[in-house]
């Protein structure tokens, strides 16, 4: 037996999305429930957002967790994609619509079992498409290991693996985390 595949628009997924108990990603008009993370992930994604946080209070930039959505319009493909990163980091002043940014400078993900393989290539190419987007992070939550995607002034982006004894320098942010920061009450860094 088949079944119908629903198809939304932007504004009715938006709306659903008030009012659901569950977070859906977004992408093209078909909506995907995302699954819930262990305590790993929240702590680390908890310990990264609260620094920024600190570091940013009482500037132009605003630091989000979780609930907050990120937009991505592929112009090319006419399409429309809608993620919640786990930390995001937006320092336009454009960026005023209440449940999503459009302009984000820093994204980080922390990897799950299950969504390591679309963190790693669909949001990397997608997010990428984002011209306000100057790094995206991804961060272990099984060992101490951190990938910073980051893109240089020619638009030409580059990878750094970062281990046990490295820091992690945020450029977009102006700040450096060590791996005691992101992993403090997870993993002895």
């Amino acid at each position: 037996m088949q079944s119908p595949i629903n198809f939304f628009t932007v504004e009715e997924y938006l709306q659903l999305e008030q009012t659901s108990e569950i977070h859906h990603e977004y992408l093209g008009g078909q909506v995907f429930a995302m699954s819930g993370g262990s305590k790993e992930h929240n702590t680390i994604s908890l310990n990264i957002a609260s620094r920024l946080r600190f570091h940013l209070r009482g500037g132009s930039c605003s630091v989000f967790m979780a609930d907050m959505k990120v937009r991505i319009e592929l112009v090319n493909q006419n399409k429309s994609i809608f993620y919640y990163p786990d930390v995001i980091v937006s320092c336009d002043s454009q960026d005023k619509e209440r449940f999503f940014l459009n302009y984000p400078c820093l994204i980080i993900e922390v990897l799950s079992p299950s969504t390591e393989t679309t963190d790693r290539r669909e949001k990397l190419v997608n997010y990428r498409t984002l011209e306000s987007l100057q790094e995206y992070v991804l961060v272990s939550q099984e060992e101490i290991k951190v990938e910073v995607y980051r893109q240089d002034a020619q638009g030409n982006w580059s990878l750094t693996i970062l281990g046990k004894d490295d820091e992690l320098c945020l450029d977009s942010i102006d700040l450096n985390l060590t791996m005691a920061d992101i992993y403090e009450d997870v993993i002895n860094a």
